[in-house]
């Protein structure tokens, strides 16, 4: 074992001194909120758009299934869903092209 310090240490230090300054309300850090996966916002998207569950799922490669359980308010979108939830809401034509349908 070597008690020299690497770069990567010195990183990781200089990242927790920057989350503490954070925490401790010294410091103010980027952040960027996606919108918001309530229950009601997914199911007014998906209306918005005149689809039903399966033909919304189907057309931004979902899991239906998921989808039901979001309006229902049984689960939350994870991270990745709520962006695509929110390029969806955004931009439609944009995730249709990308998936190439």
């Amino acid at each position: 074992m070597t008690n020299r310090r690497t770069d990567l240490g010195r990183e990781v230090e200089a990242a927790l001194e920057e989350v503490l300054a954070h925490v401790r309300g010294r410091a103010q850090l980027p952040c960027r909120i996606v919108d918001d996966p309530a229950a009601e916002h997914i199911v007014a998207l998906r209306k918005r758009m005149k689809l039903s569950r399966k033909k919304f799922a189907d057309s931004f490669g979902l899991d239906a299934r998921a989808v039901q359980e979001w309006e229902q308010g049984r689960r939350v979108p994870d991270r990745a869903a709520r962006v695509l939830l929110t390029v969806i809401d955004r931009d439609p034509e944009a995730v249709i092209r990308a998936l190439g349908k």
